[in-house]
């Protein structure tokens, strides 16, 4: 990361307050103001879209929409708000359904660098047996066993011959040999002697080296996230996917966090806290960031621009961060703020138009990530290697504030990567910015709420009387008030009735089937069917279990689809970036490198695990069977099942040493409550037998009342017959 030179940038304030044009930073400010206005420019329409949805969810409506002088009613019925919680609902379902972050590291099918299985070479166990004799003329060496043949006698120290599972891979030497085979698991198993490939038999114990980096950085990784508040950064990201269509996701990047330690001195604790590197991950709106506007991605972005809105703490505590320039942030802070409101922002904050202008509280703050000419960056003092042409164009990160840098410095990441990442909840073909769950229905919420205003407008009519009085017939100077007891007078002439009530039809039946109408329509436009997200009452095929099974199938589908541009957007992106964020700066001793792959399980999580599971348990009733089970490696088939059902291996599972043990309590146990008190002693027998190091007999073997072929109570062989020990007795050589 190249050093930034702070340094005084030429700049004064005149009486007015403005900054005075200059030329020594008008090269890279005129650069990023003149790209920031082009992508305010180009993004109006997108803004306009999304403050229509904001509406729509929040059940307001625009400024510009009039209404006739006839219409009393401003009701909004916010169906658009339920849809939108629906689907938030059910992607965090999904993706968080089992606590875990939907990231997980895998090895590669064919490990490159380091070995996929390694276990104890047998030959140099062979080699240190002293009751092995020495092949004559070849010093160092096993012999071979009788009636064997050796292909090829060991050379070079023991390397192995042909078919022994030890052929070198291509490059290797002898220095790197092993750590081709453990990669940055050599250190941890440095005593043990390790060869790559699986173990020749069952009994003989062996380790997957890449299987192991990998569940340990997608351990750690799922640590850094969980620290760095990353869980809920994606959380905030989904829900403003759903409602404007696109989340952003910034990170990681490196942040200086605190351990907060107190140390014992003798007259108390005192407090040492410790700076440590880690990995950071936030939350982004998309109100504040504005990409390259002929990109169609972020991986055809050039540039992007993010918009802050700092108060005077924030904006101060930039001067404690590294290669940011205090001087230049003491003299904006003389300066004071000069926020400036958008339109948008004008729209959405219709409630708080009381409140005190934020102009003159807040501090605004670009932060560009992109490139500039080399010539440019050496102008802001920022080191370029020599060699590279003033033309040429370098990754760089800058902030900058009322025309003032306040951080230049080359992009730090290797290699070169923006730290966005940006997620749509459905594709917009051939637009950066996707379209989210208010914009599908945004028509059939127009009707709704006009329908629903047209009802209630009719019934307002509809359930009053509206008269008509003949007032020649009346005598003059009454009030035409009308209560129950009310009494007219009526002058002399015709007898007749003066006064006739009206009533107007009521057509609010009519105007709610169309609202009906129209919410079908919405749950066909989103995918999310009303019965999903708990509409009361009961329709056609969900009267069944198996029915509402079936649709409750068809509904996730489009959910799917979601969760797919979220794996592929977001978390495989995301997931790559901590990866190489962990091998740049990672300060630990954890041994995490290795041919790793980063998958995003978001939308198979639940699904490949619980089959996976399954067959797991399936393929252990399978092995049971006394044929098979020699050629299986249950503590491997026990650590994958593990595995599946979110444990950790390390934490429910025996070592093999520890397996023994238990396995020989177990035994004693079963036996003392089969046989007694004869049984414990002979299971204590057995123990010491097992310490020594003697082959334990099978429970009642040969012991004395207890098992076949013991002299005993109804064992007593008859006469004329004979015991059968086990052995037999060779007949004595005659003649």
């Amino acid at each position: 990361m190249a050093e930034y030179e702070e340094k005084d940038l030429g700049t004064s304030m005149p009486e007015d307050g403005e900054m005075e044009d200059n030329k020594q930073q008008s090269a890279l400010v005129g650069i990023v103001q003149s790209k920031f206005q082009q992508c305010e420019t180009t993004r109006r329409d997108d803004e306009l879209r999304w403050l229509q949805s904001y509406h729509n969810y929040r059940g307001r409506y625009l400024k510009d929409v009039k209404f006739r002088e006839n219409e009393k009613s401003r009701v909004f019925v916010k169906v658009t708000k339920t849809k939108v919680l629906a689907a938030y609902g059910q992607l965090i379902d999904v993706l968080f359904g089992t606590n875990k972050f939907p990231l997980s590291i895998q090895e590669t099918r064919v490990p490159e660098g380091i070995a996929e299985y390694a276990h104890l070479n047998p030959l140099k166990e062979m080699q240190g047996d002293e009751n092995l004799n020495p092949t004559p003329g070849v010093e160092g060496n096993m012999d071979y066993m009788p009636g064997e043949e050796m292909d090829m006698p060991l050379q070079n120290g023991g390397l192995g011959f042909p078919g022994d599972g030890r052929e070198l891979p291509k490059g290797a030497t002898f220095n790197t040999l092993k750590d081709l085979e453990l990669g940055s698991l050599q250190e941890e198993y440095e005593e043990a002697d390790l060869s790559p490939g699986p173990a020749p038999s069952p009994e003989m114990p062996q380790i997957k080296p890449a299987q192991i980096a990998a569940r340990r950085l997608e351990k750690l990784i799922h640590d850094q996230i969980e620290e760095s508040n990353g869980s809920i950064a994606l959380r905030n990201a989904i829900f403003e996917s759903c409602l404007l269509g696109t989340g952003i996701v910034k990170g990681p990047f490196t942040y200086n966090k605190t351990l907060h330690r107190y140390t014992d001195t003798g007259n108390g604790r005192e407090y040492t806290p410790e700076q440590v590197k880690v990995p950071k991950v936030e939350f982004v709106s998309i109100w504040d960031f504005y990409p390259d506007p002929n990109a169609r991605s972020m991986d055809e972005a050039e540039y992007v621009i993010q918009r802050h809105r700092l108060n005077r703490n924030q904006f101060l505590d930039l001067a404690n961060r590294p290669f940011f320039n205090k001087a230049a942030i003491m003299e904006c802070l003389k300066m004071g703020a000069n926020y400036t409101k958008k339109e948008w922002e004008t729209d959405i904050d219709l409630e708080k138009s009381h409140y005190a202008d934020i102009t003159h509280n807040r501090f605004e703050v670009l932060e560009y990530w992109g490139t500039i000419t080399a010539m440019a960056a050496r102008e802001e003092g920022l080191e370029v290697a020599e060699d590279v042409d003033d033309s040429e164009e370098i990754q760089v990160n800058i902030w900058m504030h009322r025309g003032k840098v306040i951080r230049v410095v080359e992009n730090p990441f290797k290699p070169f990567r923006t730290p966005y990442q940006a997620f749509v909840y459905e594709k917009n073909p051939y637009t950066f910015f996707g379209i989210g769950v208010p914009e599908n229905m945004d028509d059939a919420q127009q009707i709704m709420n006009g329908h629903a205003r047209m009802a209630i407008d009719n019934l307002a009519l509809a359930g009053n009387l509206v008269f008509d009085v003949d007032e020649s017939a009346l005598s003059s100077n009454q009030n035409m008030e009308v209560y129950p007891g009310k009494i007219f007078k009526r002058q002399s002439g015709v007898p007749g009735q003066s006064i006739y009530g009206i009533k107007f039809p009521n057509t609010a039946v009519e105007n709610m089937q169309m609202f009906d109408k129209f919410r079908q329509l919405a749950d066909e436009s989103t995918g999310l069917p009303s019965y999903s997200h708990g509409q009361t009452g009961v329709q056609s095929m969900t009267r069944t279990a198996s029915g509402m099974s079936m649709l409750m199938g068809a509904a996730s589908l489009n959910i799917k689809t979601v969760i797919k541009n979220i794996d592929d957007q977001l978390i495989k992106p995301l997931g790559e970036a901590m990866f190489q964020w962990n091998m740049q700066f990672y300060e630990g001793d954890l041994p995490i490198q290795g041919d790793l792959e980063i998958k995003a399980t978001g939308s198979s999580s639940l699904m490949k695990k619980e089959v996976r599971s399954q067959r797991l348990t399936m393929f252990l009733q399978t092995v049971q069977n006394p044929s098979i089970a020699p050629f299986v490696r249950m503590s491997e088939v026990i650590k994958e099942l593990a595995y599946s059902l979110d444990l950790d291996p390390a934490e429910v599972m025996n070592t093999k040493d520890e397996a023994e043990i238990y396995a020989k309590i177990i035994g004693m146990q079963n036996v003392k409550q089969g046989n007694g008190s004869q049984a414990d002693v002979n299971g204590q027998l057995g123990a010491m037998a097992g310490n020594a190091g003697i082959p334990e007999q099978a429970p009642g073997a040969n012991s004395p009342g207890n098992g076949e072929g013991s002299i005993g109570p109804g064992n007593t062989p008859m006469p004329g017959e004979m015991e059968f020990t086990g052995q037999v007795e060779e007949p004595p050589i005659t003649g």
